[in-house]
């Protein structure tokens, strides 16, 4: 009987990056953080974190994401989305060290929008976006590239979502175009209408359809969706030239979860129930919604509701059990959209171990997972973001 060889098997780049053994400085996956992280049992991480920071003192500020877990959330200087922490973090120059309890395109927005003076740490480099990366650089430059062959390019205006790499905002810069959020997705595109015939949303196609088509009066017709992995994006030039919304195809994984069968089976389980989702959520879930709105939007529609309300909120279940806990005293019941737990599992990945490394690192002195965007991308994206903050 032969006796089988071994087989010689290489791991690939991907698999070894998917791993967190490499890096691509041009994704938001990161890598393994260096040194010891303190263990996820250990009794004592809320004194030690408690007294890191106290020893920093002002030297740091900590931003918490508000899908952040709430072992990490107790120790944020302020809370808030995306764009409002790295406003928040602008604001505070005495500030030597933010510490981001986000993912790395929010740490990046940071280090854009804060002084060079300023250092921004990620406690853990592996803490990316999904969404994030399912637009790169070179793919959208091929995308331009497609855009430019069919005529059009002249006339498409770039609008990125707050939630993409620092590549991908520099790109947009660099093209004329701007940045938007979740809650202010229809100025953007109103400008952009203004300034030329068609609009390439980058990554999230669902935030870019059901703005069109939900607030600006489009229909499904004017939206065509690039899908990078296909020749051409998949599209004829004829389809690209009829399409006043030239969509990328790009996700949130949380959001995408939830189903018009949710929305369904939740009304029937919870009678009165009002549907409160995210615009990142599919066109037929928003469509089928008594609300529609970015973070911020649904913490501020609990906020007014009548004692006594239901609630199913489709979005990140930290974040919803958060708000059920805190609304049960006011009477007022907040579920989770679907029967299925949706943790936003890349935000999970900073944890109170990775947190109480970053603080006790940065107060012996040692720089930890600095999150540092090049002059130029950061220049570029800058002119981008600085367009979205002009906006009326």
């Amino acid at each position: 009987m032969t006796t089988a060889q071994p087989l010689d098997v290489q791991p690939t780049p991907l698999a070894l990056l998917l791993l967190g053994r490499e890096a691509d400085p041009k994704s938001e996956r990161g890598v393994e953080c260096p040194g010891d992280l303190p263990s996820p049992s250990d009794p004592d991480l809320v004194a030690r974190a408690r007294a890191a920071k106290e020893k920093l003192g002002d030297k740091v500020f900590v931003l918490g994401h508000h899908y952040q877990r709430d072992e990490v959330i107790q120790f944020a200087d302020v809370t808030g989305d995306s764009f409002k922490l790295a406003r928040d973090a602008a604001a505070r120059p005495e500030a030597e060290y933010i510490v981001f309890c986000g993912v790395h395109f929010m740490a990046e927005s940071a280090d854009i929008l804060t002084g060079d003076e300023q250092k921004v740490v990620l406690p853990d480099l592996a803490a990316g976006c999904s969404m994030a990366d399912m637009a790169t650089a070179e793919q959208v430059a091929e995308c331009w590239d497609v855009l430019t062959e069919a005529g059009i390019a002249d006339v498409v205006v770039p609008v990125s979502y707050m939630n993409s790499s620092a590549d991908i905002k520099a790109f947009t810069g660099k093209h004329g175009g701007t940045i938007c959020t979740s809650s202010n997705a229809k100025k953007a595109l109103d400008w952009a209408f203004e300034q030329g015939e068609k609009v390439l949303f980058l990554p999230d196609q669902h935030l870019g359809r059901n703005t069109a088509v939900r607030d600006m009066g489009m229909s499904l017709d004017d939206c065509v969706v690039y899908n990078p992995h296909k020749p051409n994006g998949g599209l004829t030039a004829d389809e690209l030239r009829a399409a006043k919304m030239i969509l990328w195809r790009g996700h949130c994984s949380v959001h995408g979860r939830f189903s018009l069968d949710s929305v369904n089976d939740v009304r029937e389980r919870v009678p009165g129930v009002n549907v409160l989702v995210h615009p990142e959520c599919k066109h037929e879930v928003v469509a089928a919604a008594d609300y529609v709105g970015s973070t911020e939007y649904i913490i501020k529609t609990l906020e007014a509701a009548p004692a006594g309300s239901k609630w199913a909120i489709g979005t990140e279940l930290n974040l919803v059990k958060r708000l059920a806990n805190r609304f049960a005293a006011e009477d007022k019941e907040v579920v989770f959209l679907d029967k299925t737990v949706c943790f936003c599992s890349t935000m999970n990945r900073i944890d109170l171990p990775h947190l109480v490394w970053a603080l006790e690192s940065l107060a012996e002195g040692n720089l930890v997972n600095r999150i540092e965007v090049d002059k130029e991308t950061e220049s570029f994206a800058k002119l981008a973001l600085e367009r979205m903050l002009a906006l009326p």
